[in-house]
């Protein structure tokens, strides 16, 4: 079910986004923002977002706003190129230079970016990667294992230096918590828009909650019919992720903190009560 106002969102119980500050705990997140703010001073940050439109997930006319997407550069490279790359890995022999054409590397791809090789990326080619001050707090190597905490723990960088966030995440509403990581954008920098998967393929949306301690990151959802950007001017949120996304452009640095997992049936039935309908696509 389509919102109304906005018939080029699928959104959730007919709604664009939900608010989730009258159903969650969020009064420590000004302590919470002073923790991860000297924690991402202290440690290693990584990338992402890099390749959103080789991964054919943004909509048509703002393709261009992906600048240059490092799936791009990496098939044009010549030959010294690619070695230069491939020395970059943290294992070179896992990459065969013979088979490059029908490999893919990066994000939710069959050989994941180093470190250095996605510095080089962005210093030699001038990759934009939109996220670049990303910690990933509970790992997760595909995108479809999000919501499964099979296997997974947080990180003893997570646990050294975010006790306070860990504490908190332990308090949402979820069965189990199954992917954590922090979202941080450059000054200047912007949130290419994209969507998270096909909402013609979607049984039901994915459960995560996002909080934003330093409340000044300006994340939008993007109407493909109406061509309108809709804000989502909370502090904590729920969206369709299936739904176009992105975030606009500030002279100043901001993050977010994403939680995914399986929520609790009790905190389902509250937001079912309170919006009505179902949280599915044809609910």
């Amino acid at each position: 079910m389509a919102c109304a106002a906005h018939p080029g969102l699928v959104g959730l119980f007919g709604q664009p986004y939900l608010d989730l500050a009258p159903f969650v705990e969020a009064s420590g997140l000004d302590a919470l923002h002073e923790e991860i703010c000297l924690a991402l001073a202290q440690i290693p940050l990584d990338c992402t977002g890099g390749s959103h439109r080789s991964m054919g997930i943004m909509p048509e006319e703002r393709r261009a706003e992906a600048l240059v997407d490092y799936q791009e550069v990496i098939r044009a490279m010549n030959d010294a190129e690619f070695e230069t790359f491939r020395s970059l890995s943290d294992d070179p022999r896992s990459i065969d230079p013979a088979a490059r054409a029908a490999t893919e590397f990066g994000e939710e791809r069959a050989v994941a970016l180093s470190r250095r090789q996605m510095q080089w990326l962005k210093i030699r080619y001038g990759v934009y990667f939109p996220w670049k001050g990303y910690v990933e707090l509970i790992p997760n190597r595909r995108w479809e294992d999000k919501s499964s905490a099979e296997g997974k723990s947080f990180t003893r960088v997570a646990r050294a230096f975010f006790p306070k966030t860990l504490a908190f995440v332990a308090e949402l509403p979820f069965v189990h918590v199954g992917r954590c990581n922090v979202m941080g954008l450059e000054s200047l920098d912007h949130g290419t828009v994209h969507r998270d998967g096909d909402p013609a393929e979607q049984e039901e949306p994915d459960h995560f909650i996002t909080f934003v301690p330093g409340a000044n990151k300006r994340l939008f959802l993007w109407d493909d019919v109406a061509k309108v950007e809709v804000d989502v001017p909370a502090r904590v949120y729920w969206f369709n992720d299936f739904d176009y996304h992105g975030v606009r452009a500030d002279p100043h640095f901001r993050y977010s903190v994403r939680v995914d997992g399986v929520f609790r049936p009790e905190f389902l039935e509250r937001l079912e009560a309170t919006f009505g309908g179902q949280a599915q696509r044809n609910g």
